[in-house]
């Protein structure tokens, strides 16, 4: 998928660096470094491979030939058959507010019910405020919990779109 100021297509391998490096510099910039987020997933320096598994993809967002975001979907760990998880959409600054954030969630949805998912979950934290505007302007509601077990317990805000 190209727009004119930037390209999304599938993480490969030679990817892993840049998209680990990009969610260690963006979380901590959100709080977001502590116990209980993202950052300290395991897959964080392997995400090929980790979303290289049925009913799973991830998407890095490039410009000029720089990656600079990412975003996925997978299987809600925990949860229900038919529930994924938007999973690890970070951008580094220099892509932010290119209109990257709506094409790569579309292309994360449309990938989900492509899979046969019927509802897509979201977790994050209070001061992500222009990601929690996009959720909401594609059609996430707010919930008053987490769903399924991702181990993020820091996280404070939780959201889910049927698909």
């Amino acid at each position: 998928m190209n727009a004119a100021a930037y390209t999304i297509r599938p993480i490969n391998e030679t990817d892993n660096p840049a998209i680990a490096a990009i969610i260690r510099a963006v979380m901590p910039e959100f709080g977001a470094s502590g116990p209980g987020f993202a950052i300290h997933d395991a897959e964080v320096d392997t995400m090929a491979q980790a979303y290289a598994i049925p009913r799973a993809a991830y998407f890095v967002v490039e410009r000029d030939g720089a990656v600079l975001g990412g975003g996925g979907v997978a299987a809600l760990s925990g949860g229900d058959a038919d529930t994924c998880e938007l999973r690890k959409m970070y951008f580094l600054p220099a892509l932010r507010g290119l209109g990257a954030g709506q094409t790569l969630i579309a292309l994360c949805l449309a990938t989900a019910r492509d899979f046969g998912y019927r509802r897509c979950y979201l977790e994050t934290l209070s001061g992500m405020d222009a990601a929690q505007a996009l959720y909401l302007k594609n059609g996430f509601q707010r919930i008053a919990g987490p769903l399924g077990g991702t181990g993020h317990y820091s996280c404070d805000k939780y959201y889910l779109r049927e698909l």
